[in-house]
């Protein structure tokens, strides 16, 4: 009994440490002062009209928006095939490549960014939004086949044997039985994707321009040389876009998905 409470104690202890700098932002994004203000002094949303008042802050949210839904749609249209053919053919070099394509997951995303940088200077492909899209799509590839890979199991596969047995086709198959299978998975890779590519900084800033920044990098920018309350205003926007995005997985497919081995 005692454990169990010292359990929800320390468990209740680590949600407020991690809630409680999200409530802070928001708060101090309120505050009638000039400057960060927790408890906020006065409520306004003067803040949020001097975000949207400027075209660069508006600019950045475009094209964080465009950028994560571009790369959230690229890697989930590379990561199925990928994952179909890891989780159903046995060939040379399977182990390298699944490693390869999910090292994204343990890799520093600044040593990607350099990387990425160095490549696509040899080759024109730098400081454009293509160039920003090809990082993107690497690093939120792994997302998207670490949900698809687990529905893949070796039971499924005997639903598409008979599909095949039955007369058809390779594409009717895929549309028909594979596709029910593991759209949770997409649903779920696809959301934790588009998130991650929203908040990325470390990557991006290697390829964005004056012209062309994301959100996190003109914020990261911003607060080098300025600290009032516009910065937690947008910070307060990026949270609820996160959350939005949690509260989506969770009624769409429930975030026990992620964790747990689902049942054939």
């Amino acid at each position: 009994m005692i454990a169990r409470l010292i359990v929800r104690l320390v468990a209740l202890l680590a949600l407020a440490y991690l809630v409680l700098p999200l409530i802070v932002i928001i708060g101090a994004s309120l505050t009638t002062t000039s400057y960060l203000a927790f408890p906020p002094e006065g409520l306004t949303l003067h803040w949020y009209k001097v975000m949207l008042d400027d075209p660069s802050y508006v600019a950045a949210f475009t094209t964080s928006t465009l950028l994560a839904l571009a790369a959230t749609v690229v890697g989930i249209v590379l990561a199925v095939p990928a994952s179909l053919a890891l989780a159903r053919y046995d060939f040379t070099g399977r182990a390298a490549l699944s490693a390869m394509l999910l090292s994204p997951l343990v890799l520093p995303y600044v040593v990607l960014g350099a990387a990425l940088l160095q490549y696509g200077a040899a080759i024109g492909l730098v400081r454009s939004f293509a160039a920003l899209l090809v990082g993107h799509v690497i690093i939120v590839m792994p997302f998207v086949l670490r949900s698809i890979l687990p529905l893949l199991t070796p039971e499924q596969r005997a639903l598409e044997e008979a599909s095949a047995d039955l007369g058809a086709r390779p594409v009717t198959t895929f549309f028909l039985v594979v596709l029910p299978q593991i759209r949770s998975g997409i649903v779920a890779g696809g959301l934790l994707a588009f998130i991650s590519s929203w908040i990325n900084v470390e990557l991006s800033i290697f390829n964005t321009t004056s012209e062309l920044n994301t959100i996190p990098v003109k914020m990261f920018n911003y607060v080098q040389y300025t600290i009032d309350p516009t910065i937690a205003a947008v910070s307060a926007i990026t949270i609820v876009v996160a959350a939005v995005a949690i509260i989506l997985i969770d009624l769409l497919i429930g975030l026990d998905m992620l964790s747990e081995p689902r049942q054939p």
